[in-house]
């Protein structure tokens, strides 16, 4: 195989490297105006089952079937467990694993600069596209965006934004550093009061570096119009940024849970990661508020992953508060998960909780539990809030309140009616098929 189409021989040589020069090879218009394009994240399904990288790899499949798309290429980071090789090798046909990484978190700069401008820009040139639409420059840095347009102009670049990493600096949460208090705006000033190491001018060179990078993007798209909100409000033009919902499989809704005789809609289930962000502890609290004599009317199943990464303060948290939950028969903790699993593990709960203490823009989570039919109790704020119409498919909670947590969940568990009426207002998702036609549609006008 050629070293164009899967640049893995030998690690770049380590030297100063010229700035690469705009090498036109005529990719668009498309032939026949159909599209080539290539999927780009931060990490791969096989090694990482966040919803970024789950959504970006759902929609290159979509795009393979497709009747616009004359071909698709799924370029992904990978961690192979020996640094940062630079090195881009095929993973199975028409996917590729690139060993890249980030070492300047600040300004996004990735650490093998000179696989950027060598091996990254031969893929581009041996494949083709006319495309490329990427979900992520965490792990890879800004640096592609450039070389794409320098190896073709003519190349449209897509980029979904799935998290606000550009504009905040502490993982793109929006949360203050030293807590958990949530941030509504950035600027300078603020920003270097949460990272005292870099100054206000810092934070400006910071956004004008990102806003810099981002002017070689086409057109961005968003799942939520929350998010899309934030980053006009950051410096986005309305215009060049939109909002396409992530697609989800094409399934029938699961038949509510069989109830035993006497048995409620009492059985509650979390699922994903489980991270300090994500809030499991807070419903972990609110459990832990329930009168001994109330302990059978509510079961919560964790479906979690990852908390043995988390700091170790919040694992001791969690392990505080579950240990006393599970011996009372309230908590069950199930564990992670494989995504084709999932549909059979929310067949045995009534309702899906996503408690996050952060501005999520769209979880995957809540339209995974409606494909499946299951409402929701969410956080009242961001994506959570837009998604799920409280009192229409699900119900909210104030954010990192247990007390009212516990109020809402008791009345989800011990109402008669409340959860076939929400049920009933569960709208169906667009499914993969119709996600890819919408943005097929966008990189024609883009």
């Amino acid at each position: 195989m050629t070293r164009a189409a899967t640049p893995t021989m030998n690690s770049p040589r380590r030297k100063k490297v010229p700035a690469l020069a705009p090498t036109v090879v005529a990719t668009c218009p498309p032939p026949g105006g159909r599209h080539r394009v290539l999927v780009m994240a931060h990490a791969h399904p096989d090694f990482s089952l966040g919803g970024g990288e789950i959504a970006a790899y759902n929609l290159f499949n979509a795009y393979c079937s497709d009747a616009d798309v004359q071909e698709a290429w799924f370029l992904a980071r990978a961690d192979r467990g020996r640094g940062a090789t630079g090195q881009i090798s095929l993973r199975r046909p028409n996917e590729y694993l690139w060993e890249q990484a980030v070492h300047d978190w600040h300004r996004m700069k990735a650490l093998h600069q000179e696989s950027v401008v060598t091996w990254f820009a031969d893929l581009i040139r041996a494949l083709k596209p006319t495309v490329v639409h990427t979900h992520h420059y965490a792990h890879l840095g800004l640096e592609y965006l450039r070389v794409i347009k320098q190896v073709d102009p003519a190349i449209k670049i897509l980029m979904t934004l799935h998290e606000y990493m550009a504009i905040c600096r502490n993982q793109g949460q929006m949360i203050k550093t030293g807590g958990f208090r949530l941030c509504s705006r950035s600027s300078p000033d603020d920003c270097s009061r949460c990272f005292p190491d870099s100054s206000s001018e810092d934070f400006w060179l910071r956004k004008h570096y990102f806003m810099s990078h981002f002017e070689f993007v086409d057109q961005f798209v968003s799942p939520s119009e929350f998010l899309r909100q934030r980053y006009i409000e950051w410096g986005l033009k309305p215009d060049k940024i939109m909002v396409i919902e992530n697609g989800q499989s094409d399934e029938e809704p699961l038949p509510p849970r069989p109830l035993a005789a006497g048995e409620a809609r009492n059985r509650f289930g979390f699922f994903g990661q489980i991270t300090p962000f994500k809030g499991l502890d807070v419903v972990l609290e609110a459990l832990a508020l329930l009168k001994e004599e109330d302990s059978g009317k509510i079961v919560l199943e964790v479906h979690g992953a990852n908390l043995e990464l988390q700091p170790e303060d919040y694992c001791k948290k969690v392990e505080r508060l579950r240990a006393p939950l599970m011996e009372r028969g309230v908590v069950q903790w199930v564990g992670p998960y494989q995504p084709h699993e999932l549909r059979s593990r929310m067949a045995g709960v009534d309702w899906v909780v996503v408690p996050s203490i952060w501005w999520e823009n769209s979880p995957m989570v809540i339209q995974e539990a409606f494909v499946c039919g299951r409402p929701l109790v969410v956080s009242d704020i961001g994506g959570m809030k837009e998604k799920v119409r409280d009192g229409v498919d699900g119900v909210h909670a104030a954010v990192g309140n247990a007390l009212q947590w516990k109020a809402v969940l008791m009345n989800c568990a011990t109402s008669k009616k409340i959860h076939d009426q929400l049920r009933s207002g569960i709208a169906r998702p667009n499914d993969h098929r119709s996600t890819a036609r919408r943005h097929c549609e966008l990189m024609t006008k883009a």
